[in-house]
């Protein structure tokens, strides 16, 4: 049972939806457009303005990137109009998760984000993450980035009472997977190849309706600790590995206090306590719908919001009317 936090006050579970909306309602503006650059930047920019209309004391955990690299949302940014008064709250960000989904029009273009108290997320670097990810209602440890995928498979084939063809699996799109691919069709697994969004792909595990049961490969640490907070929610299971590509990336992962390189990071060890998260739509995709305009300036959006110490999952259902 997850203890509630004092600090995440229940307004933040509404407050954190109205943060998402603006991103994704920004980001639509783009959809299709071609432009990614433009499509993040205009994310970014109404998901900063939202936070800081918040009281609470929030700092960045993991965003944009360095503060060298990122000018709005960056890694250590102080946002919220609470500074020093307000809960002292950690925040883990993607406000536009499918940069390139979104300038081609694609499926799963998400706003995200999550929060925690102060030391309660992972300072990820900015690396590969090796994940692997099942629904609810399994035994602890019944899969594990020690085995192999086979291994994982035929585990879960059996905890499910099916035989491993009848798994599905959910894979990002990439050449560095076609291992992975190969060894999951050889079981007759069915794998769901998505191009990008590997935060929806994620949570997808623990929808029934997406009938996918495991996620396996690699992706962007900092999507992992967004994705491990929503599993936590609802009770999911979700292990995570760094992976590094050269010295450069070892030592930014030292620069932010990773000292074990190796380590499979359980999902306490990604959120840690209370933690609320939360996605808007921008696109329309396995968990959310995307924004949609309506006659006469309206717009519909559609967001999720989780919180461990509750378990509770809303889904809310917005009508934005233009002001005169």
């Amino acid at each position: 049972m997850v203890k509630a936090s004092n600090a995440l006050d229940r307004v933040l579970v509404l407050e954190m939806v109205r943060v998402t909306e603006a991103a994704a309602i920004a980001a639509s503006k783009l959809v299709g457009r071609g432009d990614e650059k433009a499509a993040d930047h205009a994310a970014v920019e109404a998901m900063r303005a939202a936070f800081n209309e918040l009281e609470f004391d929030g700092t960045v955990v993991i965003g944009e990137g360095e503060r060298d690299e990122a000018p709005m949302l960056y890694i250590g940014e102080k946002v919220g109009c609470g500074q020093g008064t307000g809960p002292k709250i950690d925040i883990a960000l993607d406000p536009l998760e499918g940069t390139t989904i979104t300038a081609k029009a694609g499926p799963n273009a998400l706003a995200v984000l999550a929060i925690a108290e102060e030391g309660g997320l992972l300072n990820a670097p900015d690396v590969y993450m090796d994940k692997l990810a099942i629904g609810p209602g399994y035994e602890t440890g019944l899969v594990g980035l020690d085995r192999t995928p086979t291994e994982n498979v035929k585990a879960l084939a059996k905890a499910k009472g099916v035989q491993p063809d009848e798994i599905i699996a959910c894979v990002l799109d990439r050449p560095r997977h076609e291992k992975l691919i190969a060894e999951l069709r050889s079981l007759g697994c069915g794998i769901v190849l998505i191009p990008d969004g590997d935060v929806a792909g994620v949570i997808a595990v623990t929808n029934p309706d997406t009938t996918i049961d495991i996620y396996m490969g690699s992706g962007g640490a900092p999507e992992g600790v967004l994705a491990a907070a929503a599993l936590k929610c609802v009770g999911g299971q979700f292990q995570g590995r760094l992976l590094f590509r050269n010295d450069d990336e070892k030592a930014r992962a030292r620069k932010w206090g990773v000292t074990d390189l190796d380590r499979i990071y359980q999902l306490d060890d990604l959120v840690k306590g209370d933690a609320i998260f939360a996605a808007t739509g921008v696109t329309d995709g396995s968990l959310l719908e995307g924004v949609k305009r309506r006659k006469g300036g309206c717009m519909t959006t559609e967001s999720v919001v989780m919180r461990a110490s509750s378990g509770t999952v809303r889904w809310v259902k917005g009508e934005h009317f233009k002001q005169n």
